[in-house]
C-alpha cells in the first residue's frame, strides 16, 4: 500500500473534496439508505453523505487516510480495505466514489467488488480521471501509474460485471494550483511511486510553458463521471 500524507492532503489538496460536493448532489442520498464510499480518503465527503441522513461506510486502502478519517469523524464507520477484494456483509443501496477509481487495480476486480456490494437496482455514482487526464504530466513523466479509461472502456467493464450505465460524461476540468510550487506539491502527493528530485525539476521546466498561468499551475484534468444501476 502506498504511503499518504493525510494531513497535507487535507490542508493543501482540499479541491478534491470541493469538486466532489456536486457528485453528492447527483448521488442524492436519502434517510435510511445504506451507502458505501469507495476510496473515502480523509472522510469529508463521507460525512456529507451522512449529513443527508444515509448510513454510510467509508473504505480506503491507505492506513494514513483511514486514520485521519477516523480522527476527523469519530462517529462514522471507516474500514481499511482494498477495493479489489472488498466484500460487503450486506448489500448497499448505493456505491459512491470520488477521485479514487483511477488508483485502483486491477479495474476488473474493482468493478466486481462494486457490483457485489450493490443490491439489485442499487446505484453507482462515481467520478475519476478519464482518458486523457493529466496528459501533459504523463507525457513529461514518461509513464502512467494510473487507470484512465474512456467512456466505452469503462461502461463495457461495468456492464460485464452487472452494472448498466445510464449516464457517462468525459469532460475537461483544469485544476488550478495557485502557487509557484503547485506542480511540485501535486507530484509529491499524487505520483506513486514517488519521483526523484531531479525528475521533478526536469518536469517543472518542461511543463511550465504549457501549464503555468499567472501565479500558479493549471493541471490538465479530464474527468469521467458515471451513473449506473445493478441489474
Amino acid at each position: 500500500m502506498s504511503r499518504w500524507d493525510a494531513g497535507e492532503y487535507d490542508s493543501t489538496h482540499f479541491y478534491v473534496t470541493d469538486y466532489g460536493r456536486g457528485l453528492i448532489d447527483l448521488l442524492a442520498p436519502s434517510a435510511g439508505e445504506r451507502v458505501l464510499d469507495l476510496g473515502c480518503g480523509t472522510g469529508h465527503l463521507t460525512q456529507q453523505i451522512a449529513e443527508r441522513g444515509a448510513s454510510v461506510v467509508g473504505i480506503d486502502s491507505s492506513v494514513d487516510m483511514i486514520a485521519q478519517a477516523r480522527q476527523n469523524y469519530p462517529k462514522l464507520r471507516f474500514e481499511l480495505s482494498d477495493a479489489a477484494t472488498y466484500r460487503a456483509a450486506a448489500p448497499f443501496d448505493a456505491v459512491f466514489s470520488n477521485a479514487a477509481l483511477h488508483w485502483m487495480h486491477p479495474p476488473e476486480a474493482v468493478a466486481g467488488s462494486i457490483a457485489s456490494a450493490l443490491k439489485i437496482g442499487g446505484r453507482f455514482v462515481a467520478e475519476f480521471g478519464g482518458k486523457g487526464n493529466v496528459a501533459s504530466v504523463v507525457s513529461a513523466a514518461g509513464f502512467n501509474p494510473w487507470y484512465f479509461p474512456s467512456i466505452g472502456e469503462y461502461s463495457t467493464l461495468l456492464e460485464r460485471n452487472g452494472i448498466e450505465v445510464t449516464s457517462a460524461v468525459l469532460f475537461h476540468r483544469p485544476t488550478i494550483l495557485d502557487r509557484e510550487n503547485g506542480l511540485r506539491d501535486w507530484l509529491d502527493m499524487f505520483f506513486k511511486p514517488p519521483l526523484r528530485e531531479e525528475k521533478i525539476r526536469q518536469m517543472e521546466v518542461e511543463l511550465r510553458p504549457k501549464l503555468f498561468q499567472g501565479s500558479g499551475w493549471a493541471i490538465d484534468y479530464r474527468r469521467l463521471r458515471i451513473v449506473g444501476y445493478r441489474f
